[in-house]
């Protein structure tokens, strides 16, 4: 692979398509250059993971990312293998470096077969080279049944740049799209790819800048960064020999109301284990015995009324507030006292549905906030559906971050981070797993965001590697005892080890 470009960005179709053009107009690099090391880069893939492994069926479209697949069926001809060409479209219509490529494939003496709803792939590898960035909209129907032939095979299927009928900038589907095992994207990591959808269709990942020099992306600033934890670690500073209790902040959880007191306790415990100096609970009564015996560090108030909480909002630094908190009367006048305090506040849950349904003065601060809503959530943030959410997750991150100026953490698949009111890349989480749909996953979020906040990050920085702690974590708990299963306290150890970097922050990611 060649040399990537120097910063982790995520690009749309519409900053690839003008990186593009910088790499042809400004570098002086020849397109028909660009889609001959494309090729190259996807063929050496298939021969380094599917060695021996015959025949080579690649499917194409009529645009360039077929030309992309037509560069991959003369090399595989050139080196002896055997090699099928299936196309969708009309080979006289194929034109520009595409066409090039259509001629230099033939003259190597590679048959090219328009696709039919009859064709089939019996063994071997398949290249899909159908369907690139440029896909508007829904897939037709002969493109949607070459999809949907390639993934009843069964056979490893290694995508072009895309996998076809996925929406290169929200990773959705298109009504039908290919289930890679492996896609190879070029000169710009196109952001869609990371979350959504495309977590169950691009299989493993991998990227190549075709040799595009580093200034050429200087011109053209992406607006959306795969976030890194390595890199993120280094926020913390080490700590000093002379420090004490008091130097790593104060966090006050508000929640667990009655019947509700696990998530504000694996809210407490996480923020304790992360690194907190203090640790408090304000919950239903009831609740304090069974945090205690649990975990005796966590200093637990039972909290029956409104004014019952104002000294312990006095002495905290940091609030996270929404574990288990649950609605009506009781919920609504501590959400209300803790956020007219304007202190530092991760919000969650309930605490998010009491925001949504104008159970909150609207005039209380909400620029101290890191709110962290699941699609459910959001969607009631914002008035629309969680299928309206998912449909364009980016969209919906700028819409909450229009809500919240702190930092906003939209979970799921690829979790999205926005800091500010305006400006800034977006941060794409590239960590997590299945293993993540459990109860009580968003609770030991809330407690790492609010240790984090109490040790001095900014909300946005909290935010990101809090984000990134999180998911690595059940990664390093779903790869010692697998994926079903997974507890939200099963990542409590691996999150202090992270942290300490006494387990590999990168490793498998």
């Amino acid at each position: 692979m060649h040399d990537a470009e120097p910063q982790p960005a995520l690009y749309t179709a519409a900053e690839v398509r003008a990186l593009d053009r910088a790499a042809i107009d400004g570098a002086g690099i020849p397109g028909i250059v660009l889609m001959s090391r494309a090729g190259r880069a996807v063929f050496e893939l298939v021969c380094a993971h599917y060695p021996g492994v015959l025949p080579v069926h690649v499917v194409c479209g009529a645009g360039n990312n077929g030309g992309d697949g037509f560069i991959v069926a003369r090399l595989a001809r050139e080196r002896g293998l055997a090699v099928t060409v299936s196309l969708l479209g009309e080979q006289a219509r194929i034109a520009g470096d595409a066409r090039l490529a259509l001629e230099a494939a033939l003259a190597a003496g590679v048959e090219v077969r328009p696709f039919t709803p009859q064709t089939r792939f019996d063994a071997g590898v398949i290249v899909d080279a159908l369907l690139g960035t440029g896909l508007g909209g829904p897939v037709r129907e002969v493109q949607a049944q070459a999809i949907a032939a390639m993934n009843a095979s069964g056979l490893p299927i290694v995508a072009v740049d895309i996998p076809s009928g996925l929406c290169s900038d929200t990773g959705c589907v298109r009504g039908v799209a290919v289930r890679a095992a492996h896609t190879v994207t070029f000169i710009g990591r196109k952001r869609g790819l990371y979350t959504a959808a495309a977590r169950d269709h691009c299989g493993e990942l991998h990227f190549d800048a075709l040799g595009v020099p580093a200034q050429t992306y200087d011109a053209v600033p992406a607006g959306a960064e795969l976030l890194s934890l390595e890199g993120l670690l280094a926020a913390l500073a080490p700590r000093a020999r002379t420090a004490h209790k008091g130097s790593f902040g104060h966090v006050l959880v508000i929640g667990g109301g009655r019947g509700m007191a696990g998530a504000a306790a694996m809210a407490a415990e996480s923020a304790a284990r992360c690194g907190a100096g203090l640790v408090s609970l304000a919950t239903w009564p009831g609740n304090v015995a069974a945090t205690v015996a649990r975990r005796p560090e966590i200093m637990a108030h039972g909290v029956e009324h409104g004014h019952e909480l104002e000294p312990l909002l006095a002495r905290a630094g940091v609030l996270v507030i929404g574990p288990g908190l649950g609605r009506g009367p009781w919920a609504q006048q501590l959400l209300v006292r803790a956020l007219a305090t304007g202190k530092p506040a991760v919000l969650d849950a309930d605490a998010l549905n009491a925001i949504a349904e104008g159970e909150v003065p609207a005039e209380l601060p909400r620029a101290q906030c890191v709110v962290t809503p699941h699609p459910g959530e959001a969607a009631r943030l914002l008035g629309v559906t969680a299928a309206g959410i998912e449909a364009d997750r980016f969209v919906a991150l700028q819409g909450l971050r229009a809500l919240f100026p702190g930092a906003v953490v939209l979970k799921g698949a690829g979790t999205l981070v926005a800091s500010g009111a305006a400006g800034g890349r977006l941060g794409v989480c590239p960590y997590g797993n299945p293993g993540m749909a459990s109860g009580g996953m968003g609770d030991v979020l809330c407690g790492v965001l609010g240790a984090l906040l109490a040790q001095g990050l900014a909300s946005g920085d909290a935010a990101r590697l809090g984000v990134c702690l999180h998911a690595r974590a059940a990664d390093l708990a779903a790869a010692a005892d697998g994926e079903r299963g997974l507890l939200a306290t099963d990542l409590v150890p691996w999150l202090r080890r992270l942290l300490n970097r006494l387990a590999p922050a990168e490793a498998g990611a």
